[in-house]
């Protein structure tokens, strides 16, 4: 089957028990293959669940891709991802939420690793995350030094967040105050609710912010988060990696 053909969303009837939101922005490219692997990885675990794509003002097909693959599609002109991601949870039916970024590709295992660990009384948790290959050696060093700081301070990238409803309903959604960052705001809000689990399942996630900005970018933005703090997270006009123009792949250098 071909990443760009529809796939059957898995059996829907009755009520929930997962509820899986995945914000989008201009993502007609990436969705087909995320929403391809997410159905399967649904059908293999017999999860009877609901798949909410949020579409955040977008100016491609990214609502017509979402709707013929078989995922609910609820319109916002937010711009923002915080306010895309309490969209998706208002409407929500299931006890048990999941949000999930539109080029993050999860498995079966990933996900009934989350339901057990909500089931086990968690608040809600994450997952390892690995960029989708091919990357470059230093792309993989990064993955492993970030994964590891991200374990450590018990915060789980925004590409792969799971909570029970009650949870999320009891920190009053994700803070609409951050542009970006509104994943670290919330697993701190969520580790305040109860038990915050990171699952040593992985999700796969785009590395395409590496092929899209070049290593100078990269340290300027750092540098900027390291002068400013927080407040830079409140400007969706300085945060460019996420609220600029879609840029292409730059090309690799010339050896």
């Amino acid at each position: 089957m071909n990443a760009h053909d529809p796939v059957p969303a898995p059996p829907s009837a009755g009520h929930p028990t997962l509820s899986i939101v995945i914000p989008a922005h201009d993502e007609a490219e990436q969705l087909p293959a995320t929403l391809a692997h997410l159905f399967t990885a649904l059908r293999t675990a017999a999860i009877q669940a609901e798949v909410i794509v949020v579409d955040d003002a977008s100016t491609d097909t990214t609502a017509a891709v979402a709707t013929a693959a078989g995922a609910q599609v609820v319109s916002v002109d937010a711009r923002h991802i915080a306010a895309a991601r309490n969209a998706g949870a208002t409407i929500a039916r299931a006890p048990r939420l999941c949000f999930i970024d539109a080029d993050t590709h999860v498995d079966a295992a990933v996900l009934q690793a989350a339901l057990r660990a909500l089931e086990a009384g968690a608040s809600g948790g994450g997952a390892r995350v690995r960029l989708q290959r091919p990357v470059a050696w230093h792309a993989r060093l990064g993955e492993a030094f970030f994964g590891t700081l991200l374990r450590l301070g018990r915060i789980a990238p925004g590409c792969f967040l799971f909570c029970s409803r009650r949870a999320f309903d009891a920190t009053g959604g994700f803070d609409l105050r951050f542009y970006a960052g509104e994943d670290v705001a919330m697993s701190r809000a969520l580790a305040r609710q109860g038990r915050f689990v990171l699952l040593r399942a992985p999700v796969w996630t785009s590395a395409r912010k590496l092929h899209s900005f070049s290593a100078w970018e990269h340290l300027k933005l750092f540098a900027a988060l390291a002068r400013h703090g927080r407040s830079l997270l409140h400007s969706r006009e300085r945060l460019a990696f996420w609220y600029g123009p879609r840029r292409p792949p730059r090309p690799p250098p010339r050896r």
